[in-house]
């Protein structure tokens, strides 16, 4: 039994399925993103410093003072929960001597008490850590002055 007339085999690629996952995919990071924000909301001080190159290779231990003078660690558990001291200094601790060299930063509210700092900085230093950076916002440009 011959056919009547000769079916050709289909050469384009039907594209819509893909579009489709590609939508869906982009809805998903477009929700997950804001979510992948976490810390705690502080007001950096500002200053007029450099800032230094990121290291991909290394995540920081990011130690953040609030104005009330809580603490947190960007490293725990629940990152945006206070601590207690000696667990910031035995999380410290740990992360220390099984990456050493992690770069350690204090991010202190600016309306933090020098005290609260203080006493992060020395809670850090009974760690083991030997560096620790200041976190600032970069300062504001002055407006320019028009010659009268």
């Amino acid at each position: 039994m011959a056919r009547a007339g000769k079916r050709r085999m289909m050469s384009d690629i039907n594209v819509v399925p893909y579009i489709d996952v590609m939508l869906v995919l982009l809805i998903i990071f477009m929700i997950t993103a804001p979510l992948l924000t976490q810390g705690v909301t502080i007001d950096l001080p500002q200053a007029e410093a450099e800032p230094l190159p990121p290291d991909p290779d290394r995540t920081p231990v990011v130690l953040t003072v609030n104005a009330a003078g809580e603490m947190f660690l960007n490293i725990a558990e629940d990152p945006e929960a206070p601590l207690e001291r000696a667990v910031i200094g035995a999380t410290v601790r740990a992360v220390l001597r099984h990456r050493p060299g992690t770069p350690v930063v204090v991010r202190g509210d600016r309306a933090a008490e020098y005290r609260h700092i203080i006493s992060g900085l020395v809670l850090l230093q009974a760690a083991g850590v030997p560096n620790v950076g200041l976190m600032t916002e970069p300062a504001e440009e002055p407006a320019p002055r028009r010659g009268n």
